[in-house]
């Protein structure tokens, strides 16, 4: 057992994912914790059906920093500083973890999947055209989509703080994880996720 100990593999080499359980019974699938030293596979996987299950929370987190989605229809905000730029990213989301760690003093990958699983929404709202007219419906969100969702608010949210403000990059990404993962109304992801669910309801 001290062998194992000794020679376990750790996110980063400092945190280890063997004892986080994912809460969330629909997500258990679909959010990877295998140990993994270097959250960079380059995506090995994209040739797979729902590849993203098997690459690493972490290493999702990463990459959505580079391309973290529109924001009405725009990435002026959101995504233009880090696209592509792949050791950056990766620098900035460890240096965010350890500073969570700072703040949390628990596993930082932890407060993490936390964070997923508070910010994940479970409905959305699409659009549906029925006589000429459009009229907005109530749909559950897939698992896999709901984790995508969750992390592209946190970094949204992160992006829209450090932007023209003193605080980089790294404070705000440790913020709104942390934010998110106590449901707090001070991260992106939750008003987001709050709004979504709020305007799914009054559509069924």
């Amino acid at each position: 057992m001290h062998y194992y100990k000794m020679n376990e593999i750790k996110t980063f080499g400092k945190w280890s994912t063997a004892d986080i359980k994912v809460r969330d019974p629909g997500l258990v699938d679909f959010i990877a914790l295998k140990p993994v030293f270097v959250p960079r596979t380059g995506a090995r996987y994209a040739q797979q059906r729902f590849y993203k299950s098997k690459i690493s929370i972490v290493e999702r987190l990463i990459n959505k920093l580079m391309v973290c989605g529109h924001k009405g229809k725009k990435h002026r905000i959101t995504s233009y500083p880090m696209s592509g730029k792949a050791l950056q990213s990766y620098a900035i989301v460890q240096n965010a973890l350890s500073l969570i760690e700072s703040k949390t003093k628990n596993n930082p990958v932890e407060v993490l999947v936390r964070a997923v699983e508070n910010a994940a929404p479970r409905e959305e709202i699409v659009s549906i055209e029925y006589g000429g007219a459009r009229y907005p419906k109530a749909v559950e969100c897939a698992p896999q989509r709901r984790i995508d969702v969750a992390l592209r608010y946190m970094v949204q949210g992160a992006y829209g703080k450090s932007f023209n403000s003193k605080r980089n990059i790294i404070e705000t990404l440790a913020e709104e994880i942390i934010n998110a993962s106590k449901s707090s109304a001070g991260s992106n992801a939750i008003s987001r996720k709050l709004e979504i669910e709020r305007q799914a309801d009054t559509s069924r």
